[in-house]
């Protein structure tokens, strides 16, 4: 995205932090551009799919963010095997809780960086 297009409506200030690093660094990134269908019923309507959070189209990779605590992240990690299995050309990078953090010390956003440690959490929605 670059800075003269409106700003998405991120569903987690991480994403809106992780936006600002490929700013920064001028990166080209789309927000959740493509779903992809994981499981199917009987009568071939999806029941599971899911959403990277950014694309980044000069390396062809899709990135997720998670700050589930990592006793709750099954459910996300079940969705990257399934994505992984159904469409193994795409390319998907998990960023977890302390990656997150890790980022944002690293670029200098270490405010931001304090509200992902100890219990605080995202619960998962789908």
């Amino acid at each position: 995205m670059t800075e003269e297009t409106r700003q998405p409506a991120f569903a987690h200030p991480a994403e809106a932090q992780f936006a600002r690093i490929l700013d920064f660094y001028q990166m080209e990134w789309e927000y959740e551009p493509r779903t992809f269908p994981l499981e199917w019923d009987a009568e071939g309507n999806v029941v599971t799919a899911f959403t990277p959070d950014f694309f980044l189209p000069e390396q062809n990779l899709y990135i997720e963010l998670t700050t589930l605590r990592p006793k709750l992240s099954s459910f996300k990690n079940r969705k990257l095997r399934l994505l992984k299995e159904l469409y193994p050309d795409v390319n998907v990078k998990l960023f977890k809780r302390r990656d997150i953090r890790g980022l944002l010390v690293k670029y200098g956003l270490d405010g931001e960086a304090a509200g992902y440690r100890g219990d605080e959490t995202q619960e998962e929605t789908a």
